[in-house]
């Protein structure tokens, strides 16, 4: 049997297809209603001369249409959210590998560099040393001047 919180929580639906299935009730009539079933029954009964039986029928069909309803919207909600947790996955896979194939890359392009720097100075040390020289001395000048200013 349906209870005052079934009811309520499907009225607006409820409503809609009672005034459907017995254009004889008002709206008023509904507005009156608090939430008892037996007294919505009754009420019903009385307007409309219908059986006990098959307005509780009836008002019990229409309860677990909306039910099924709501679990159908449920389900594909929870599909909907399963969905994205999925493209979120492989989202997340795609860019990990992504991300592991560019610093593959990075450490291939350092090895070569330091390759290359280690070869030159091999074959020419003396102007590596006056280079380097020069650079330690252009950034010792830049760092006093840099600190000095403050």
């Amino acid at each position: 049997m349906l209870n005052k919180q079934v009811l309520q929580g499907h009225w607006n639906e409820i409503q809609g297809k009672l005034l459907d299935r017995w254009g004889e009730l008002t709206d008023n009539e509904l507005k009156q209603f608090d939430g008892n079933a037996a007294q919505l029954v009754g009420m019903i009964q009385r307007k409309t001369g219908e059986a006990r039986g098959d307005v509780e029928d009836f008002l019990e069909e229409i309860v677990s249409n909306s039910t099924s309803t709501v679990e159908k919207v449920s389900d594909a909600v929870r599909q909907g959210v399963h969905d994205v947790a999925d493209n979120v996955s492989d989202y997340a896979a795609h860019a990990g590998e992504s991300a592991r194939v560019a610093a593959t890359r990075a450490a291939d392009q350092m090895r070569d560099g330091y390759k290359q720097t280690e070869e030159l100075v091999r074959r020419r040390p003396a102007e590596s040393l006056a280079v380097c020289f020069g650079a330690g001395l252009i950034t010792g000048v830049v760092l006093g001047l840099a600190l000095r200013s403050r």
